[in-house]
């Protein structure tokens, strides 16, 4: 699935029936449900230029306010395979869980005002069922374009993106970024990527059999309303991403990812937003936004359900959308013999950034979780000065880090790779200067002192206070850190006897 534009339940239903599936058997299941007559319609639309299946679900006028009892005991009496019935019933668990957290309630008392109309319903039904038929052995979804701005609910105004989306997606461990004004991922469309997805990151390495395109109901100008399905084979033989296994993967226009289960069995993703007329508006404008996630590392999910391997030469399927730039780094995915967690170096050539903005973009990466970011001047073509920043970071943080690249600077794609970090072993100490303390970072290499730095901000505080220059208090922070360990090679001027008083 990729979901770089979001997601929404009526889209995953055309990216479905775009990618083959047929029509009627998303019907039959909702019509399992035995609930008010619900109809599916198919046609064919445009968003930006590319086309798409537009599935509307048709609901009679009733204004049923559903509790989470009500709905999961409708799912449990259906008449549904038990593959939907349990994808089903675990998205709406995420969902009343999220909504009761969000309104400090009891679980079992949710009512569910937008998601739990009956269109809503169809389209998560709807959706488990078209997944399943595709028999998804393996589902990666990429990071999650939330959106933001506000909304209207049943409640009143509320901020996007939305409480029950925030919570849903950080229990599933699911990336996400903002990127766009507006409601880019609904509840609904959270919790399908949630409960069908078994990791999250760029598009796996696979021979493309098919892609299924998704729209909107809306068009905006920011992004094509879109959602994409692709279909494919894994590649046999050595991939930088190891797998056990030969299988199908399933990808969606802004996201990839790859259904549960061994290979006989069938595997669900759903997405539940929606392109009609709801107080909480479900419709999604969804583009390809290869600069939040064209190179995300996966991101492994710890809920319940962990997939299983399919027999040799089943096939996977992959939701994900097309890298603009080229292909993005090799996801390495849960059955990966490789190790997820080594430092990762992310880097961008940038040549029309206000450059009085650079220090505000590198606080800003670091405080999205890098080790360290850094600029190197450069000459672009055409003899255009430049810079290429730099940022290190642990795997983990790639995705947050990349979404703030994205945010504070101007760059509309990045290149990243693994290294190897040797670190000395450190100690935080603390030095005095006449009462004021002045933190020292010690390295030790074997156990032995061979490096101590006085850290900066503390001696410039220092020095305001007594009114010196920071260059002496520096001097005497270090003469001082330097008596106190005896082995680090001192400059004689830097001794405590060769200071004079301020």
């Amino acid at each position: 699935m990729d979901c770089s534009a979001g997601a929404s339940g009526d889209m995953f239903l055309g990216a479905l029936v775009d990618a083959g599936v047929e029509l009627s058997l998303m019907q039959a299941a909702v019509d399992a449900l035995g609930a008010e007559p619900v109809v599916l319609r198919a046609e064919r639309a445009v968003r930006h230029g590319l086309a798409g299946t537009k599935v509307d679900v048709v609901v009679p006028e009733v204004a049923t306010d559903r509790r989470w009892a009500s709905i999961r005991a409708m799912l449990e009496g259906a008449g549904l395979d038990e593959p939907v019935r349990a994808i089903a019933v675990d998205a709406f668990a995420r969902l009343a869980a999220a909504e009761a957290a969000a309104h400090g309630i009891d679980v079992e008392e949710v009512h569910f005002h937008e998601v739990g109309a009956l269109d809503s319903i169809a389209d998560i039904v709807g959706a488990a069922a078209g997944l399943a038929s595709l028999g998804v052995s393996r589902l990666t979804a990429s990071t999650v374009t939330v959106g933001g701005g506000s909304t209207r609910s049943s409640h009143g105004s509320i901020p996007l993106p939305a409480p029950a989306v925030l919570r849903v997606l950080a229990d599933a461990q699911a990336p996400v970024v903002g990127a766009v004004p507006y409601e880019a991922c609904t509840p609904t469309g959270a919790a399908i990527i949630a409960a069908a997805a078994s990791d999250f990151g760029p598009l796996p390495e696979m021979v493309v059999e098919r892609v299924g395109v998704g729209a909107g109901g809306r068009d905006p100008q920011e992004r094509a309303n879109l959602l994409r399905l692709v279909i494919g084979r894994e590649v046999a033989g050595p991939v930088r991403r190891s797998h056990s296994h030969g299988g199908a993967a399933a990808a969606g226009s802004h996201g990839s990812g790859a259904g549960r289960g061994s290979g006989d069995e069938r595997h669900l993703g759903h997405d539940h937003d929606h392109d009609h007329d709801h107080d909480h508006d479900h419709d999604h404008d969804h583009r390809d936004d290869a600069r939040s996630d064209a190179a995300h590392r996966p991101h492994q999910r710890h809920d319940h359900a962990a997939p299983q391997a399919p027999p040799a030469g089943k096939a996977h399927h992959y939701g994900g959308a097309a890298e603009p730039h080229g292909p993005a780094p090799q996801a390495i995915g849960k059955d990966s013999g490789s190790n997820p967690a080594g430092p990762v170096v992310i880097e961008t050539n940038v040549d029309d950034l206000d450059p009085r903005l650079w220090p505000s973009a590198l606080a800003a990466l670091l405080e999205a979780g890098a080790s360290d970011a850094w600029l190197t001047p450069i000459l672009m073509k055409k003899g255009r000065p430049a810079h290429t920043v730099h940022v290190l970071c642990r795997a983990e943080a790639v995705a947050a880090v990349r979404a703030a690249l994205v945010r504070h600077t101007t760059t509309i794609g990045m290149r990243s790779y693994g290294i190897e970090k040797y670190a000395l072993e450190r100690r935080f100490e603390q030095v005095v200067v006449d009462g004021h303390a002045i933190g020292v970072k010690v390295a030790l290499d074997g156990g032995e002192v061979v490096n101590a730095s006085v850290e900066y901000e503390d001696a410039a505080g220092a020095a305001a206070a007594l009114g010196r220059p920071v260059k002496v208090v520096i001097a005497q922070a270090t003469a001082l850190a330097a008596e106190r360990y005896q082995r680090l090679a001192v400059p004689r001027r830097w001794r405590r006897t060769d200071i004079l008083p301020a």
